[in-house]
């Protein structure tokens, strides 16, 4: 379908662009504010029955009625980022999936079917990277039925944002009543300007395993078991930082994990006790584990944030990570 409305505007994509970004107008009658146009842009992922569906970089599913079409044409790939270093989504998957590995996995077909105990949703969810050798409905059954062997709750963690990334997938986990529970981004800078931060490490401890110490520090497992003591071990080079606290018998001022994987370090579990914020103890943190990093020759960093977390984020601003894609967990409705 290609016509033209007014002598300039016109639609210029079809049904058989699915899969690709796409950027389109269309017009909307809004009760009491009359007619106005919106604009969108991300990857159309269907157009049946009248309707087109486009999931755009933060994993929001927009529909738009054909009818409601003013303009609309394919546009490339999202420009490529100006700052920090470069990398494809499916080198950052596998990056990261490394550095927070299940206790148990199983293929079906190129998704990665990962568990460890319930612990964290990176570690208990499924990394599609490619097809699952199934038709989706019968993979996700699959998925189910793995999950639910395991006492767990089914999930898949599927990516938007970034050239390569999995727009029609999530769109088709929605349309098999799937839901998104939440989003994260995952955000690279380079390494070196992380590690030459001005600011006092001479406090920072750092080691290769989790002492007792920074366990009662970490949040996300007040009674860690062996479960939790492998997840947290697992990577190429594993290290952690903590900051002691005001007392010998006090929980540390601040925690984190770094893991070293080629040119990659990967920044996790940055906390800092509520009592000891704003004294600049997570950017030590991450500049002492970021010099670790790069005396074994890594170059680039990355992490992950959850989009709510502004706090979080507002720190990583400051150090120069940008975001190169999103993720989301979804799960059965």
């Amino acid at each position: 379908m290609e016509f033209t409305i007014g002598g300039r505007l016109e639609v210029r994509m079809t049904p058989t662009d699915v899969g690709k970004r796409v950027s389109v107008r269309c017009v909307v009658d809004t009760p009491g504010e009359g007619t106005k146009f919106t604009d969108t842009v991300g990857v159309l992922t269907s157009w049946d029955a009248g309707v087109l569906s486009v999931t755009t970089k933060s994993g929001e599913r927009v529909r738009i009625a054909e009818s409601a079409l003013v303009a609309g044409k394919v546009v490339p790939p999202a420009p490529a980022r100006r700052r920090g270093p470069a990398a494809s989504f499916a080198e950052l998957a596998r990056t990261t999936a490394r550095a927070w590995q299940p206790v148990e996995s199983e293929l079906l077909g190129e998704w990665r079917l990962r568990a460890a105990g319930g612990f964290t949703r990176r570690a208990n969810s499924v990394l599609p990277l490619g097809d699952p050798g199934l038709p989706l409905t019968e993979a996700l059954r699959r998925v189910e039925g793995w999950y639910g062997e395991r006492g767990l709750p089914a999930c898949v963690q599927a990516a938007t944002g970034a050239e390569g990334t999995q727009e029609r997938l999530c769109a088709d986990l929605e349309e098999h009543g799937w839901r998104r529970e939440v989003t994260a981004e995952v955000r690279i800078a380079a390494l070196a300007p992380v590690g030459d931060l001005v600011t006092d490490v001479s406090a920072v401890r750092t080691s290769r395993e989790p002492d007792a110490a920074w366990l009662s520090r970490y949040q996300r497992a007040r009674t860690p078991g062996p479960h939790v003591l492998e997840v947290l071990g697992s990577g190429p080079s594993v290290w952690f930082a903590s900051v002691p606290g005001d007392g010998p018998a006090d929980a540390p001022a601040a925690i984190g994990r770094c893991v070293v994987d080629g040119r990659w370090a990967g920044f996790m579990a940055v906390e800092v006790g509520p009592e000891h914020r704003r004294r600049g103890l997570a950017t030590a943190v991450m500049t002492a584990l970021a010099r670790t990093a790069l005396a074994e020759g890594a170059s680039a960093a990355w992490l992950q944030v959850e989009t709510d977390n502004e706090g979080a984020r507002a720190l990583y601003d400051g150090m120069g990570f940008a975001t190169h894609h999103r993720y989301h967990h979804f799960r059965p409705a």
